[in-house]
């Protein structure tokens, strides 16, 4: 990378810099105090900007940090080269690597030796536990990021595999109540939109899955005068989906009607040949999940008689009867994976980071079992806490009297 290249990705990371309040808020205690110093930090993630801010506060903080990407079409090269310039930041991503250079790149990470791992998705820390478990006594704990990679390690638990301590950054309500729903949410219809160029108002928008992920992109859609099909495993997601005025019913039947096609499970073969074959001529198909498995790209392979690039970010497979459908992104995240993607906004990245970063200093400072944890409530509430204050918001203080009677099991009518 050159010197340009640098500067860009500089430019990049000092742009989301000015818009993170919390992780300004925490830099003052981290170049003061030092609470990370000797600490060696080992990170995969999406190595854009924002997730560039964190590790550099993290560094600041005394830290020495090693990071590489978590997906293989979501890496910034700019940013990248920006981090590894960084004092006290050794970046091993690189976009468009292959499966090789991708592990090469963990174990590049995993050669610091971390003491604390960040994930997102769960592959660092699968990666360690499979190929290198010398190193797992000496892991304090670790950090994930993303849904997928909460149900993959709490998977390990339950099977007594997972051998340190990790916070489920994900289920922790600042996170999920705003990265997932408003993050994922505005971030994939975004880059749907900029990577086809084309409108949502007045289409059908198929969403496959209603969790919080999937929530958000439903009420996005919604906003932008789309009309909404919900898909749903679960009786009690799919009556929500219901009773907040969408469409529900199996992907077999929403197939027929989409013009947009939006998976959010986590899980593979949400999309399938069923689907294909009764899927309208042009339909686009994207994937918000973290893994490239929810659309099921081999049966679309077979089945497809002619594929081509027809846009950046977009290849089109020809079906036996003429018609075409449309792949965004490879099947990968496609709020980071098209080449126009840019992630989350900013503002809501820098509520995840700063619970990111609070995590990091609590695992290394209470002492926890091997296993899946949630995040301290208090750790949450203070990063709600520093946000409200840097957007002047005022709340009500409970009185010493509310206190008590919503402590008390003794008051009655």
């Amino acid at each position: 990378m050159t010197q340009a290249d640098v500067d860009e990705g500089r430019r990049k990371i000092d742009w989301a810099r000015e818009h993170m309040p919390i992780l300004a808020d925490l830099r003052e205690r981290y170049l003061d105090e030092k609470p990370l110093d000797g600490v060696v930090v080992g990170m995969a993630m999406h190595v854009e900007a924002k997730t560039a801010v964190l590790a550099e506060l993290l560094a600041e903080g005394g830290a020495e940090v090693a990071i590489t990407g978590c997906n293989p079409l979501s890496t910034h090269d700019d940013v990248s080269a920006a981090l590894d310039a960084t004092d006290g930041v050794h970046s091993y991503a690189e976009h468009g690597v292959d499966k090789d250079e991708y592990y090469e790149a963990l174990d590049a990470v995993i050669d610091h030796e971390p003491d604390v791992t960040v994930d997102d998705g769960g592959d660092l820390i699968f990666r360690i536990h499979e190929e290198y478990p010398e190193l797992l006594d000496g892991i304090a704990g670790g950090c994930e990021e993303t849904t997928t990679g909460v149900h993959r390690l709490r998977a390990m638990d339950d099977d007594d595999a997972l051998r340190y301590p990790v916070f489920a950054v994900n289920d922790t309500p600042m996170k999920r109540q705003f990265d997932n729903v408003h993050g994922t949410g505005e971030s994939s219809l975004s880059s749907i939109a900029m990577t086809t160029n084309l409108l949502f108002a007045g289409k059908t928008v198929v969403v496959g899955g209603y969790g919080y992920c999937g929530r958000g992109v439903a009420k996005k859609a919604d906003g932008l005068g789309a009309n909404v099909i919900v898909t749903e495993v679960d009786p009690r997601l799919a009556l929500e989906a219901h009773m907040e005025g969408y469409d529900v019913m199996p992907m077999n039947d929403a197939a027929e009607r989409a013009d947009v096609v939006v998976t959010t499970t986590g899980n593979r073969d949400v999309v399938t040949r069923d689907d294909f074959e009764r899927m309208k001529d042009g339909v686009v198909l994207a994937n918000a999940g973290h893994f490239d498995v929810e659309i099921d790209l081999d049966a679309l392979n077979e089945y497809a008689v002619e594929t081509r690039e027809v846009r950046d970010g977009v290849r089109e497979y020809e079906t036996p009867d003429g018609r075409r459908l449309n792949v965004l992104a490879e099947g990968r995240l496609v709020n980071l994976a098209t080449p126009v993607s840019l992630g989350h906004p900013v503002e809501v990245m820098d509520q995840s980071f700063g619970v990111q970063a609070l995590a990091v200093e609590r695992v290394l400072e209470d002492g926890y079992d091997a296993g899946v944890h949630d995040v301290p409530d208090d750790v949450d509430r203070r990063v709600a806490e520093i946000k409200l204050d840097a957007l002047g918001i005022e709340t009500d203080d409970l009185s010493d009297e509310q206190h008590e009677y919503m402590s008390s099991w003794q008051h009655g009518t």
